[in-house]
């Protein structure tokens, strides 16, 4: 979990608390989870497509080089 970046205890607290039913959350909390879901998917596609162009870009010089 450290490679994550998450401290063991803080995920041993978190599944604590949903085994006791405290899986709650308020409605603040969800909106800015939901917007940051949006804006890492938004980055992911972003991401994505860089990627590919990369792909090609390294293909086209490959083959303009041999």
């Amino acid at each position: 979990m450290q490679n994550l970046g998450v401290n063991p205890n803080l995920i041993s607290r978190w599944k604590r608390k949903f085994d006791e039913g405290g899986s709650e959350v308020n409605p603040e909390q969800l909106a800015t989870l939901r917007a940051e879901l949006k804006d890492l998917r938004k980055e992911n596609k972003r991401l994505k497509m860089e990627r590919e162009i990369l792909k090609k870009a390294a293909a086209f010089f490959i083959k303009e080089s041999g």
